[in-house]
């Protein structure tokens, strides 16, 4: 068998990757929501670091750079037309949390709102910014690591068969699929 490989389009070639929420806040403390596909870790231990990419046009860009603090929010399956929703406009005009229907709860270390609605959400302070090609890559300390207990299994860790986690992969949005073995 010969393998014929071709040559496909450049965009978001490593996959999936989650879509998150991600909150930021104004100079008044108004809070705001940007859908995003460029969310990963970037450090996994002391520090953790996770890295969001915005574009600089993008609303969210100009509070985040602002304050200096953003959170990471991951929405699961059921949450995904209020997660496309809420990237179909900007919150330079709208109250998302409003418009949308998801729940700002306090956050413990940074001004940005939780979404009570996602099961998990990484509370950052922004240890540096870079530009990288059309996006700007901010890195974030994550402070904070919050998860609903709807997600733990018995033993007190995160199942990921509950957690419902959504992916992007070929222009398509996906739930977290089947474990198909533990990582220790």
């Amino acid at each position: 068998m010969t393998d014929q490989r071709v040559a496909y389009e450049l965009y978001r070639p490593v996959y999936p990757s989650p879509a998150g929420l991600i909150t930021s806040v104004d100079a008044a403390g108004r809070p705001n929501i940007i859908t995003l596909g460029e969310v990963f870790n970037l450090s996994i231990r002391t520090p953790v670091i996770v890295g969001i990419a915005i574009a600089p046009g993008r609303y969210s860009h100009e509070l985040i750079s602002a304050s200096g603090e953003f959170v990471v929010n991951l929405p699961t399956g059921e949450l995904l037309p209020k997660v496309l929703e809420c990237g179909s406009f900007s919150g330079r005009e709208v109250d998302k949390f409003a418009q949308v229907g998801l729940t700002a709860i306090p956050a413990t270390h940074v001004k940005p709102p939780l979404i009570a609605e996602c099961p998990v959400n990484i509370e950052c302070r922004v240890v540096s910014v870079q530009t990288i090609g059309d996006h700007d890559l901010f890195a974030g300390e994550a402070l904070i690591h919050h998860v609903s207990p709807a997600i733990l299994n018995e033993s007190g860790q995160i199942d990921p068969a509950k957690l419902s986690t959504v992916v992007i992969a070929g222009g398509h949005f996906f739930d977290l699929g089947a474990i198909l073995t533990a990582w220790d």
